[in-house]
């Protein structure tokens, strides 16, 4: 059922909303909150049909605000409202109202809005085109619990994006955010199947898609990893490579609507990611009504520093490869403790014992005059560390002194013998 009001009041309107609900027989009001769409003439149609396909999921009082510019300086100081009212299957499941505002009311539209805002419902409002810059400022989002804009329909997304970070205010959001939610819930189910550490990730897209900058800065804001911007022909997101320690993981989507994630160790799967409609959209923005503070960190991470972590990138490889050079060094010093054990093994070993009672004494003879005090000289001063000979070389001069001591001994005792016999 549609209602045409022309030069109107918000009363009469009211009014024709109660009537509308009597003649199709639903006199209550079975809605839960108040949908607001700011738009022009030229986008109205299709915002309008992605309310009605959310309110299915959300019965709601729909307010189109359209504000039209008069072309003569006579119609521009002129106000007038006009007003089109729609209940029933022309509505969807809610009621529908759409405003025509000229001359100065235009500039007053939150006076027109609020006599039409259901009691006790929240309220949220919706830009799809030229979102103010300061939406809690402004008079008709003061007015709601939720503000909802779209980047992507900007002139210059990226620089609409650092506009918002700067303007920010609970309860603010995005629908590029919101295009990016199975990417993020495909990513988080992805990490929570391994163990390991992202060490970078790269994040491609088309260049002026403010939904791939989004995913970069919440990448970049929870994993605390240097995260790349790359370009692609699109559509959209097409890629997210993620490198690991154990690996790399990535979710790749070239064609819209199907995505590849590949995990190391385990076989590539196919899973649903579609380029959703601006009707799904909407609707999950209005399942919650609280403040997203998850968004509110990623846009306050801002786009300027997805460029920064790459000089990290190069100075942390370059000081990997810095640590790598002391390896030869190490090896040297694992060979130094190596022959020490070895020669001092050779200097505690034994000599061999001898087979006859004569060569016994010997050997007993030449270990008491080494045992003795005066038998060996007095200790030299080393030289410095550099210059000295290693241990093994020490060990190896000594033992030729030792056996030709223990040969001079032996002749000695065994003359003896031959004399006292």
């Amino acid at each position: 059922m549609k209602i045409d009001l022309t030069d109107t009041t918000a009363g009469k309107v009211n009014k024709a909303l109660v009537q509308g609900r009597r003649a199709i027989g639903t006199p209550a009001v079975g809605m839960v909150l108040t949908l607001v769409i700011v738009t022009d003439e030229e986008n109205a149609y299709d915002a309008l049909k992605a309310a009605n396909d959310a309110s299915r999921e959300h019965p709601s009082r729909t307010l189109v605000v359209i504000k039209r510019v008069s072309r003569s300086p006579r119609g521009r100081t002129q106000s007038r409202l006009d007003a089109e009212v729609r209940v029933g299957a022309d509505a969807g499941t809610g009621e529908t109202v759409v405003l025509r505002l000229y001359g100065e009311v235009s500039d007053h539209a939150q006076s027109v809005v609020l006599p039409l805002l259901l009691p006790d419902a929240p309220v949220v409002v919706w830009w799809p085109v030229n979102a103010p810059l300061d939406p809690a400022k402004d008079p008709l989002g003061a007015l709601a619990q939720r503000r909802v804009t779209d980047t992507y329909a900007a002139e210059h997304p990226v620089r609409e994006l650092a506009a918002r970070a700067d303007a920010y205010t609970p309860g603010d959001t995005d629908l590029s955010w919101t295009r990016i939610t199975p990417w993020r819930s495909m990513l988080a189910a992805a990490l929570d199947q391994v163990t390991c550490e992202v060490e970078a990730v790269e994040v491609e897209g088309e260049e002026f898609n403010p939904s791939c900058e989004l995913l970069a800065m919440w990448l970049a804001d929870r994993l605390k990893v240097p995260v790349q911007r790359s370009q692609s022909s699109g559509p959209g997101l097409t890629a997210v490579r993620m490198s690991t320690s154990c690996g790399p993981i990535t979710l790749d989507r070239a064609d819209g609507s199907l995505a590849t994630l590949s995990i190391e160790g385990q076989p590539a799967r196919a899973v649903a990611l579609k380029r959703r409609e601006t009707s799904e959209l909407i609707a999950e923005e209005l399942r919650r009504l609280d403040p997203d503070d998850t968004y509110a960190a990623a846009l306050r991470y801002g786009v300027g520093r997805l460029a920064a972590p790459r000089a990290d990138e190069a100075a942390a490889s370059g000081g990997s490869a810095a640590a790598v050079n002391p390896e030869v060094g190490t090896l040297a010093r694992a060979a130094k403790k190596t022959a020490a054990p070895a020669a001092a093994k050779v200097e505690a070993e034994p000599a061999a014992p001898a087979s006859d009672p004569a060569a016994a004494d010997a050997t007993e003879a030449a270990e008491a005059v080494e045992s003795a005090p005066s038998a060996e000289p007095a200790p030299k001063p080393t030289a410095p560390e550099a210059s000295s000979p290693a241990p093994a070389e020490q060990a190896a001069a000594k033992a030729p002194a030792k056996k030709s001591a223990a040969k001079t001994t032996a002749k000695k005792t065994t003359s003896r013998k031959a004399a006292a016999k």
